[in-house]
């Protein structure tokens, strides 16, 4: 073999399989904060949302429609959309509450 050849080769790494499991350890604290926990925080202020919905309370669904709840039962609600139009929609596909100006609550 020449000199050139004995440099081109790899070297064994003896620490591969600590370096892998440590990069496995921190990858999922990352993954968990980064990702996981921002949703779940989400999903749990959505569901809060949902389930204080009452009678009277203006909403806006994913759908973007803009009403007045006049009826809530169980997980439908009935809508008031205009002078005349109601609406039934299912209470988890509410995206947002309306304050007195007409922009999002924060809950």
């Amino acid at each position: 073999m020449t000199p050139l050849t004995l440099l081109l080769q790899a070297a064994p790494d003896e620490n591969f399989g600590l370096r892998m499991m440590l990069n496995f350890a921190l990858i999922i604290p990352i993954f968990y904060f980064l990702l996981i926990r921002p949703q779940v925080k989400e999903r749990k202020r959505h569901e809060d949302m949902s389930a204080g919905l009452k009678k009277g309370d203006e909403i806006v669904t994913n759908g973007g429609i803009i009403g007045k709840i006049v009826h809530a039962d169980g997980d439908r609600l009935t809508v008031k959309t205009g002078d005349n139009t109601r609406v039934t929609v299912d209470r988890g596909r509410v995206a947002a509450t309306l304050d007195v100006k007409g922009e999002a609550r924060e809950e």
